[in-house]
């Protein structure tokens, strides 16, 4: 079985809060939880949006944290990155795409692959003739293996409307390519800061929560001007995967009122 710790969305700050939201602790208990009831996990997955507005602070004490995980976390790119500066900072794979952080990671019950769908200057997502490419070349490779996609952002519509605004754009090219081939076994992404699952071209989805703060149910209806975070506690991921079988665990891992303000 290969086990996997998922992660998303954690926005980090070196320092401040986010609306009275301090990241680094929501971060810190997180990593603590999962050393403690998931010491056996192979690696974990932290799929985009990784810091605030200072890249190269927030990375650096980013890294910092993540050293103290019990096992690797292999970073992803969201709209809230940036390639060089998380190139500098974490030791990302190198793979034959070198303009964009793209690459795979063999496991023995399967392929993963991590996609990079940062559109510079936007919040929505986009996937260019080159990575493109790149996943039909990579897919070919692995037609007989099962194979499992991480990205940030949902190549589809969620019915959260103001989520849905800022999708993957010409997701269609996208998933022409993922049904060409019968070995993609499951889609996870970020991006939404909820938790949603469902199938899209006859393959399994599944969205997460954030590790630090959640978006608020669709209704009753909000837009981004209107934005205020849901009273929720955050949630990382415990997957098991083995014989092309996926099971997928939504883990609270501390209480709502953890790196609160009083």
């Amino acid at each position: 079985m290969t086990k996997i710790i998922w992660m998303s969305d954690p926005h980090f700050q070196h320092e401040g809060t986010i609306d009275g939201l301090n990241p680094r602790l929501r971060l810190a208990s997180a990593i603590e939880h999962a050393n403690t009831h998931h010491p056996d996990a192979d690696f974990a997955i932290l799929s985009g949006d990784l810091a605030g507005h200072d890249f190269e602070a927030d990375y650096a004490a980013l890294a910092g944290f993540l050293a103290k995980s019990a096992f690797p976390i292999h970073p992803m790119m969201g709209n809230h990155d940036d390639r060089d500066a998380m190139r500098r900072h974490f030791d990302v794979p190198k793979s034959n795409l070198p303009d964009f952080v793209q690459y795979t990671l063999e496991t023995q019950n399967g392929a993963v692959i991590y996609l990079d769908t940062h559109k510079i200057g936007s919040h929505a997502g986009e996937f260019c003739d080159p990575r493109l490419v790149w996943l039909d070349h990579i897919l070919d490779q692995t037609r007989d293996t099962p194979t499992y996609i991480f990205m940030h952002h949902p190549p589809l519509a969620l019915n959260l409307p103001a989520q849905d605004a800022i999708m993957l754009q010409d997701a269609d090219a996208f998933l022409d390519v993922i049904a060409r081939y019968g070995n993609v076994k499951q889609l996870f992404t970020g991006h939404v800061h909820r938790a949603t699952s469902g199938t899209v071209q006859g393959i399994p989805f599944a969205t997460l929560g954030s590790l630090t703060f959640q978006a608020p149910p669709p209704r009753p209806e909000w837009d981004w001007d209107t934005f205020k975070a849901a009273k929720e506690a955050p949630q990382y991921g415990v997957i098991h995967i083995e014989n092309g079988n996926v099971i997928l665990q939504y883990t609270q891992f501390c209480e709502y009122s953890v790196g609160m303000d009083a």
